[in-house]
């Protein structure tokens, strides 16, 4: 189904808007929250995000040496990734708009098949359905 770690691009592009700065443990606390697939997504496809965003101009990065404990990198939106997330919530919410069209015309089509279909054939194709499963 394509690369569904796309789908993180825009989720963490929210969560920078929303948060102002954050570190990448943050965004992935509430990465599940925000999610626009049920795949997990693993730390590595994250960060693999991130720098790509940065290297887009999406996102800017700095290394935090304040407070105790090792140096963590702090991410910000910037206004070209203020731009993309635009960008990215006009093609999601046209794709929400397909999806929502799809799946009523195709639970019509099987609930109008199946008032149409003999009790025998649904009883038949329900059995060999839950032999094959």
């Amino acid at each position: 189904m394509g690369n569904l770690y796309r789908f993180v691009e825009p989720v963490l592009l929210f969560l920078l808007k929303k948060k102002g700065r954050s570190y990448g443990y943050e965004l992935a606390a509430e990465l599940r929250e925000y999610a626009l697939t049920d795949a997990s997504i693993e730390a590595a496809a994250l960060y693999k995000t991130l720098r790509q965003l940065e290297q887009n101009g999406c996102v800017s990065s700095e290394w935090d040496v304040t407070g105790k404990g090792p140096a963590k990198r702090v991410y910000c939106l910037t206004p070209h990734g203020e731009d993309h997330l635009v960008e990215w919530i006009t093609v999601l919410d046209h794709v929400a708009r397909s999806m929502t069209r799809f799946v009523r015309a195709a639970g019509k089509q099987s609930r109008d098949e199946s008032e149409h279909t003999p009790p025998t054939l649904l009883y038949r194709t329900e059995r060999r359905t839950a032999k094959t499963a």
